[in-house]
């Protein structure tokens, strides 16, 4: 027995002093050195060319202790002997996607041109100047979270270590104090611009900035989430079917499935608006208990407001998934509408189907955005070709994201992920800071109706609430793919930069 026990003990010894000598590999790993491109690029806007110096590749990411945590890759744009010109932190959202897809739409010197709202063919892509870029009024800087783009975690960190809702939101943070810091920044006026998950997250980092010191002058928040209950579709929750309605019902304008359709899209939304609060809340409120003339009767004008039969209706309960919508409308006619982008359509190639089983806004322009992109960054930006750059960190192995997020604890739940919670706790604390928030009339994927109620429900004192400016356009998540709504981005987003830059 005693030799059995020293066997054992010999074992894990010998397991302990591997794992040990396995750690002190893994320390001992070098860190490889960031890696930045400079070049000079110019862009045209109004008629006046201007030069920046554009600078992409990664820098070293260090954490609070100022250990090196990643390589974090950027491409910033800035204009030289103007340090204190405003400055836009921007990215885009997924989840895990990279920020091509606003560096090439609106943000950069160049931008792809697509065939809104069809299907753009292949190559050669239109890559042109950008007439409707921020940077004749701000330097920008376009940011790509660790798994994405060209970042990677160094060191001891691993991708699971930024792989969530407050881990992204810190190392979002650590970044743009950094980038201050290190390029003499702290005293220029401050933005962030994010477009989808890049909402959410900057709901979180505007509140984390501002506990570390860093006041913001403005966040722009492009087709906006904050409640994500109001993109899901739980048992027993009405709400996701009430915000997804007016949007159902102005893919069913665009699409003229509407009898006597009203000229005005604004003026039908006011409408439907009106019948959702009074009429469609009240009625689902009840379940069960609605009487079957109502149902029936409900059923009806949800059919008038929405493309869809009453008896559809009727079968569904009166509750519509987004799918089924997408797979629905044009269900007779062999198509399926957009998520992305509602006034898109695509073959749908099973006609029995419940859910729609791609998104035809993706399918149409994706192609475009990935080869224009790359063939700008790795020539004009003249970035290393060695290095890869990663659209998605979904396209890595292990991606999974850790929804917790500690601004929901205060609540004692963790069920409904809300970082509007730390928006309006940013707000708050700082009555000077404004958010204007752009909403796509088409955008099935974040709804103007869910960001509304998410708004009215924050719990700010009217001054505060006075801060918040929404805007809304006739295209759907991405409605710089549209030209007039591109062009009311450039119009909308540069107001309201040069108004809070000079409070």
């Amino acid at each position: 027995m005693k030799n059995v026990l020293m066997l054992c003990l010999c074992l894990v010894v010998a397991s302990t002093l591997s794992a040990q000598n396995e750690s002190s590999k893994q320390e001992a790993k070098p860190i490889p050195e960031p890696e930045v491109s400079t070049t000079q690029q110019t862009v045209k806007i109004n008629g006046v060319v201007i030069t920046v110096t554009a600078k992409a590749g990664t820098m070293q990411l260090r954490d609070e202790n100022n250990n090196p945590i990643a390589n974090f890759g950027f491409t910033a744009y800035t204009k030289d002997g103007a340090a204190n010109r405003p400055i836009i932190f921007s990215y885009n959202g997924g989840p895990g996607s990279s920020s091509y897809w606003l560096h090439m739409g609106v943000m950069g010197p160049k931008r792809i041109v697509v065939n809104d709202p069809d299907v753009t063919p292949a190559a050669p892509y239109k890559i042109v100047n950008n007439d409707y870029s921020l940077l004749d009024i701000a330097d920008i800087v376009m940011m790509d979270p660790v798994g994405t783009g060209l970042s990677v975690p160094v060191g001891k960190s691993r991708f699971e270590d930024f792989w969530g809702v407050d881990q992204d939101i810190r190392s979002i943070s650590l970044f743009i104090r950094q980038y201050l810091v290190e390029n003499g920044r702290m005293n220029s006026p401050k933005y962030l611009l994010g477009e989808s998950y890049g909402t959410f997250r900057n709901a979180g980092v505007m509140n984390r900035l501002l506990n570390d010191g860093i006041a913001l002058n403005g966040v722009v928040m492009v087709s906006a989430v904050f409640d994500l209950r109001t993109l899901l579709f739980p048992p027993n929750d009405d709400l996701p079917y009430i915000v997804h309605f007016p949007t159902y019902a102005a893919t069913a304008w665009y699409h003229n499935k509407i009898a006597n359709k009203p000229s005005s899209l604004e003026t039908f939304i006011g409408e439907v608006r009106t019948f959702t609060e009074k009429e469609y809340m009240p009625a689902l409120f009840k379940g069960d208990r609605l009487p079957a003339a109502e149902r029936n009767a409900l059923a009806s004008k949800l059919s008038a407001y929405s493309g869809l039969s009453a008896d559809y209706w009727l079968k569904a309960d009166l509750r519509v998934q987004a799918g089924e919508f997408f797979a629905e409308l044009l269900r007779t006619e062999g198509n399926t509408v957009g998520r992305l982008d509602s006034r898109f359509k695509g073959i749908n190639d099973d006609l029995l189907s419940q859910f729609a089983d791609y998104d035809p806004q993706s399918s149409a322009i994706s192609p475009a955005y990935t080869a224009g992109f790359m063939q700008y960054f790795y020539g004009d930006l003249k970035v290393n070709k060695k290095l890869f750059y990663m659209t998605s960190a979904g396209g890595r192995e292990g991606f999974r994201w850790d929804w917790k997020h500690a601004g929901n604890l205060r609540w004692g739940t963790s069920a409904a992920i809300n970082t509007g919670i730390d928006m309006a706790n940013a707000m708050t604390k700082d009555p000077n800071v404004k958010v204007m928030i752009l909403n796509g009339y088409y955008d099935i994927a974040t709804l103007f109706y869910g960001v509304e109620h998410t708004i009215d429900h924050l719990g700010l004192t009217p001054e505060i609430k006075k801060n918040i400016i929404m805007k809304y356009y006739e295209a759907g998540h991405m409605m710089y793919t549209h030209q007039p709504s591109l062009e009311k981005f450039r119009k909308d987003v540069s107001e309201f930069i040069q108004n809070s830059s000079h409070q």
